[in-house]
């Protein structure tokens, strides 16, 4: 019985305590942490590629044939015909949806890793493979599902005039009274089997190379510059992977004011194989995702973690900043 006060008085490790179930309040900070940090990260990675990314729209939304070359001459038409602002038209309906959407991923991915690594005895440890990859996939399915509706207004913003639409709310309104509400869930079911494969493969990866890199290094965190490679790495093979289903979402979506009917995912997927071919239809766009796509997640995966850690020193007791 002595033995057992003995142990009780004696004060614990700090590895012993770093393992002790967070409070209540402690994982509420830690989400609302994770929250804060994943919006940041999403609103700067789709600003620095807002321009890459209506063009990409564009190119996929139309049988117009894709090249680098026209690409980049879109890109300068659009600047000389409507201003340099206007290569961002669209990003107010872009950072409305992806500030949730990025806050909501990076918060669930974190609590889906807490969860999973409860389940699996992993607990405040690195995921194996398989539970990494569902991590990634749940927070990016829960994400789209709760904002996808910000991602429909998005597209048609891109891929419209400004005399059709002049901000968010005319979109909602207008697609509503003329198509239905049913039409701002159009291409739902691409973009959920898009984003299981893309957000557990890049979740995946990204994860996989911080865990090789502290193994190879010995060190616990990598540098911004690491941070945006493995982000980067994540992104192109995430994208890669799921790009034909992205091509078949922005279609459905868009049918409305392109002039096109499209029925189902398999209907769009055989039609636009049949009108533009594999490669140039369901492919087309892709050599402009490699440019935008890894430095989009390149940034928005750094910028969180830096973000995330910067915000728990923040909140250490005795924390001041130099």
């Amino acid at each position: 019985m002595a033995h057992t006060v003995q142990d009780h008085q004696r004060p614990l490790p700090k590895s012993a305590l770093l393992s002790l179930p967070p409070s209540d309040k402690t994982n509420r900070g830690a989400v609302l942490d994770a929250l804060l940090s994943g919006a940041f990260a999403g609103a700067v990675a789709k600003t620095v590629i807002a321009p890459l990314d209506r063009t990409k729209i564009i190119f996929q939304v139309s049988s117009q044939r894709f090249s680098a070359k026209e690409a980049f001459r879109l890109i300068y038409c659009t600047y000389m015909k409507d201003g340099f602002l206007s290569l961002w038209r669209g990003n107010s309906a872009t950072m409305v949806r992806v500030i949730p959407y990025a806050a909501i991923q990076f918060c669930s991915h974190d609590q889906y890793k807490r969860l999973l690594g409860g389940y699996f005895g992993f607990q405040g440890k690195a995921l194996p493979p398989f539970p990494r990859f569902l991590a990634g996939s749940m927070a990016g399915t829960t994400a789209a599902m709760l904002t996808y509706p910000l991602d429909m207004v998005r597209a048609r913003m891109a891929v419209t005039a400004k005399q059709m639409y002049s901000n968010i709310m005319h979109v909602f309104v207008r697609i509503t009274q003329e198509e239905g509400i049913k039409t701002l869930y159009r291409g739902f079911c691409p973009t959920i089997l898009g984003v299981i494969p893309y957000s557990g493969i890049a979740f995946y990866t990204y994860e996989t190379l911080k865990k090789l890199h502290a193994e190879r290094t010995r060190r616990s965190q990598p540098y911004s510059y690491e941070r945006l490679a493995f982000g980067a790495c994540a992104g192109l093979i995430g994208q890669s992977a799921s790009y034909p289903l992205d091509v078949v979402r922005r279609r459905m979506q868009t049918a409305g004011v392109m002039g096109q009917q499209y029925g189902s995912v398999l209907g769009t997927m055989k039609a636009i194989m049949v009108q533009e071919g594999v490669l140039r239809g369901l492919y087309k766009g892709l050599s402009m995702n490699w440019i935008k796509g890894p430095i989009a997640v390149g940034v928005s995966f750094a910028t969180f973690d830096l973000v995330h850690n910067l915000l728990n020193k923040i909140n250490q007791p005795g924390y001041f900043p130099h």
